[in-house]
């Protein structure tokens, strides 16, 4: 059995069991959490969220994705070169339980 679930402005095809890494949510580790907009399970598709669905999912861990560089450059002789760095923070989810 797979869901198509919608966390955080996108969609995710998960199975029970499967470890994803979404969004940043507000949730500690061990923590249940429950997502209601379901979009799919299995074959049964709802317009825009089936009724009634949920996926449940246990927190695994709050953490920062690795670092990515950010370059900004202008083709001009007197122009400034700018470096950033960004993490982009995450959580990590199993999938215990789609109800639908």
């Amino acid at each position: 059995m797979y869901a198509v679930v919608k966390i955080g402005g996108k969609q995710y095809r998960v199975s029970e069991g499967d470890q994803i890494f979404i969004e940043k949510i507000d949730a500690n580790p061990l923590d249940v959490v429950t997502f209601n907009q379901v979009l799919m399970v299995d074959s049964k598709v709802g317009s825009p969220y089936i009724a009634n669905a949920t996926v449940e999912a246990k927190v695994i861990k709050n953490g920062k994705a690795k670092k990515i560089r950010v370059f900004k450059y202008k083709n001009k002789a007197r122009s400034n070169r700018r470096t950033q760095g960004h993490r982009q923070p995450y959580t990590k989810v199993e999938i215990t339980k789609i109800n639908g």
